[in-house]
């Protein structure tokens, strides 16, 4: 067999190298740009290449050699640049030489609690934790008999503002290649809806399905197509989100390097992706459109606020002296405010002590930043509070939510069992975290709390909603719920539904059908709130 010439080698190593280009492109997918760590890798990784196929045309064996050859010590400087010109960009681009730029990445607002956090409204307050919607989306999944053996649920569960409620949704999955291979050419045929207020649990069956999505292998997975129609595009965590119209879009934001060549990044651009026609549209972030959420990733957000918090008094006083220096509390969590999803987190100093001396909450559209500041236990020490009160049980206290009672900041937060199912909610004063209120619904955990605000002194307990009820009971019904029984009763003359816990008024159980009863109640939705029996 005739061994190839000098051109037929250097035609075959061109190949060899387009080849191998291509493939490294198709599977990492870098950004064509210069503030993107992948292209930099990319290009070192071609020009290596390049340098051991001329090597091998060339037969060089020793190091001798290779030291003679003008072209590969040429090419061995070059890599050598390129790696250099990406060190020192780095460090350029770093707090390091940056500080006062990093600080300037956000502008934070000082605000004030009780004019922006309003009174509680539990249908905009998600009760449920993303651990928690886990279960209840596969416990959803699992019912599904039809889907169940072919698609599995997607980890995503993006929460958002869907209709003024606070819901978390997310797509389903291939479950393994060959299941993808059988049911691609008619894509993922449902996404899960989650109320995170009522703990609603909906599959939502789609017309034409889901063809674009992380579990697609080729072309039609979302980040190469992406990759495709915007080559020189650095995207941020992507998400998943529904319409005001309940169609699928995926949220993909497109960072902007504003220090140097790789610092300072934040989110310049914003492109949503229909994920049943694979159709973009490519906005400034500024005219982001009012229905999507989720435009800034909250780990995003809580660097700039680092940046911001240690670097008050320049980089190197925020590794030694660290003189005026805050920080985020571990953990965040979202509240829903003006139609917009909030990260919300705590401000501590960056010493190792327990309390909190603000809070901050990031709106993840428009990326304003508002501070307000009210010293208090961190999240955690008020999640250990919590758990005190139940130790016998053995609960486990989700991450805090910041809520307003009374003009009171509180952490409220939901107690899960071992099985990751909430059975109890705890509320906790987040300036005298001693002061822990629990119970086993919603309304019941409030009236404890406020009942425990005006018996410490904290607040005046707010009674201005109760009623008072005096009749004959005109039906009466038992039920048990999560092992504790509850009596149903209505009194004529009153539209009501009062449900009382038998663990907080024993002496309902001497109430029959005719028998006279004052109550005290708040008015709720569905069943008032029972505050005294008489």
């Amino acid at each position: 067999m005739k061994r190839p010439g000098k051109k037929g080698f250097f035609v075959i190593s061109v190949i060899l190298l387009l080849l191998a280009a291509a493939v490294y492109y198709y599977v990492t997918i870098p950004a064509i740009n210069i503030h993107a760590s992948g292209f930099w890798m990319f290009l070192i990784t071609l020009l290596a290449l390049a340098l051991v196929l001329y090597g091998v045309r060339k037969k060089i064996r020793d190091r001798a050699e290779l030291r003679e050859n003008k072209v590969l010590k040429i090419g061995t400087y070059v890599i050598l640049g390129v790696v250099a010109v990406y060190i020192i960009g780095s460090v350029l681009s770093s707090p390091i030489v940056n500080a006062k730029k990093y600080r300037e990445l956000i502008t934070v607002e000082k605000r004030e609690f009780s004019e922006d956090i309003k009174q509680v409204d539990y249908s905009q307050i998600p009760l449920l934790d993303k651990d928690s919607a886990e279960l209840l989306g596969n416990r959803k999944m699992g019912s599904m008999v039809d889907m169940v053996s072919q698609f599995e649920v997607s980890s995503l569960y993006s929460q958002i503002n869907y209709q003024g409620k606070p819901v978390r949704v997310t797509p389903l999955v291939y479950a393994s290649p060959i299941k993808w291979l059988t049911n691609q050419s008619d894509g993922i045929p449902a996404y899960i809806k989650i109320d995170m207020a009522t703990q609603d649990t909906e599959l939502v069956k789609l017309e034409t399905g889901i063809r674009y999505s992380e579990s697609e292998y080729f072309n039609r997975n979302i980040y190469r197509h992406l990759r495709f129609r915007y080559p020189t595009y650095i995207f941020d965590q992507l998400s998943f989100e529904i319409s005001d119209d309940g169609v699928p879009y995926w949220i993909c934001p497109v960072r902007d390097y504003t220090i140097g060549l790789f610092g300072g990044v934040t989110i310049g651009r914003v492109v949503l992706c229909n994920a049943i026609t694979g159709e973009t549209e490519n906005y400034a972030i500024e005219d982001c459109p009012q229905w999507v959420d989720r435009a800034y990733p909250a780990d995003l957000l809580i660097q700039q606020y680092d940046y911001y918090g240690e670097l008050i008094n320049g980089f190197f006083n925020s590794v030694l002296g660290q003189k005026g220096c805050l920080q985020t509390t571990e953990g965040y969590n979202y509240i829903a405010m003006d139609d917009d999803v909030w990260v919300y987190t705590g401000i501590t100093s960056v010493s190792a002590d327990e309390s909190n001396v603000g809070f901050v909450l990031m709106n993840q559209r428009t990326h304003e930043v508002r501070y307000y500041e009210i010293s208090g236990a961190k999240e955690y020490s008020a999640m250990d509070s919590a758990e005190g009160q139940v130790q016998n049980l053995g609960y486990v206290a989700t991450f805090p939510l910041l809520i307003n009672i009374s003009d009171e900041p509180t952490y409220f937060m939901a107690l899960k069992d071992n099985a990751g199912l909430v059975k109890k909610y705890a509320m906790v004063n987040i300036q005298k975290y001693q002061n822990v209120a629990i119970g086993d619904t919603v309304a019941q955990c409030e009236k404890q709390y406020i009942t425990m605000l005006g018996k410490t002194g904290i607040s005046e307990a707010d009674a201005s909603a109760s009623e008072k009820v005096s009749g004959k009971i005109t039906r009466i019904a038992q039920s048990v719920i999560e092992g504790n029984s509850h009596f149903y009763l209505t009194v004529e003359g009153c539209d009501a539904i009062f449900d009382v816990p038998v663990t907080e008024y024993i002496e309902i159980i001497k109430y029959d059908v005719g028998d006279r009863i004052t109550i005290e109640y708040i008015p709720g939705e569905t069943t008032a709130t029972v505050l005294d029996i008489k």
